[in-house]
């Protein structure tokens, strides 16, 4: 980040590469996880795994991963006799993804300008990664 507002002081732009996202949250269900925990303040075991349609096992696994990060919290307490897992954001997790969306939206081209008015075609070629100079 100390490299990215030096070369924004001097006026130079610079593009993150695909590197710099955040692995922990690149993969596919737990950037699901962190997603749904953006907009919700905490969902349970059970209805995470019906939203994200993914199996208990592998759900468990990621969660505990992301929980082990530090982006999630996950209480744990006994409902009618029956364990109930109820998953939180943490605010290094927010501050996680929003550096991760960050990155990505850096990543991404200027649709507005790379689109023709009113339609869904590009103008212009975009390179998926940046040239090395």
């Amino acid at each position: 980040m100390a490299k990215m507002a030096k070369m924004a002081k001097k006026g130079k732009t610079r593009h993150p590469t695909p590197n710099e996202l955040d692995p922990m949250i690149h993969e596919r269900l737990r950037l699901g996880i962190l997603s749904t925990l953006a907009v919700q303040e905490s969902i349970s075991f059970t209805e995470l795994r019906d939203l994200l349609q993914t199996t208990d096992g592998n759900l468990s696994v990621q969660a505990r991963r992301l929980e082990s990060a530090g982006y999630v919290a996950c209480d744990k307490k006994f409902e009618n006799r029956k364990p109930k897992s109820t998953y939180r954001l943490t605010p290094a997790g927010r501050a996680a993804l929003d550096e991760y969306l960050q990155t990505l939206a850096d990543l991404l081209p200027d649709l507005a300008r790379v689109r023709s008015p009113g339609a869904r075609t590009l103008r212009v070629r975009i390179d998926p990664l940046p040239s090395r100079i």
